[in-house]
């Protein structure tokens, strides 16, 4: 069972760090939620800022209801007084509901990320997310794959609308 910062003294962010882990595999947002605030910032750096609590669990519920097959594996953590950094791997298969208004494409996706934790008094202050949100998407089918036909076509018409955009500057 997780040490949660109401059982104990504040914990360590390693602790911090691995027990909200924990509970992300286990998909326990009740759980995770005990080491949030109502001032707890989520940056996804690909998506964006999700501040607080309520915000944070309804963005892992919509998560968790496009992907149910997710799963998020642990490959290192590393602390000190006030920061976790948490390297990591998920997958899952997009067949559920909507994510960030996307319909599911069931197509399977794999992404690698890091977190890096801020924490204090054993709590999530701030937990900036980074992974590729570019790949993330071409694996959902968003973008087309890097190379394809459609990736060259598309590089190609960006290329001359920028070519003409400084032309007029």
């Amino acid at each position: 069972m997780p040490t949660t910062p109401s059982q104990t003294a504040a914990p360590t962010p390693l602790k911090v760090a691995r027990a909200a882990f924990d509970a992300l595999t286990k998909k326990d947002l009740d759980t995770l939620s005990e080491f949030q605030t109502e001032d707890t910032v989520d940056d996804f750096v690909a998506i964006g800022e999700v501040r607080g609590k309520a915000s944070i669990r309804r963005f892992f519920d919509e998560l968790f209801a496009a992907f149910p097959d997710f799963e998020i594996t642990v490959d290192r953590i590393v602390a000190d007084r006030t920061t976790a950094i948490v390297q990591w791997q998920a997958m899952g298969t997009f067949y559920g509901g909507k994510f960030q208004g996307i319909e599911p494409t069931r197509r399977n996706v794999q992404i690698r990320g890091v977190d890096v934790m801020e924490i204090t008094d054993g709590r999530i202050v701030r937990d900036t997310i980074y992974y590729d949100g570019a790949s993330f998407a071409r694996q959902i089918g968003l973008l087309p794959h890097s190379g394809s036909g459609v990736d060259q076509a598309l590089l190609s018409v960006f290329n001359t609308v920028t070519r003409l955009r400084q032309r007029r500057s």
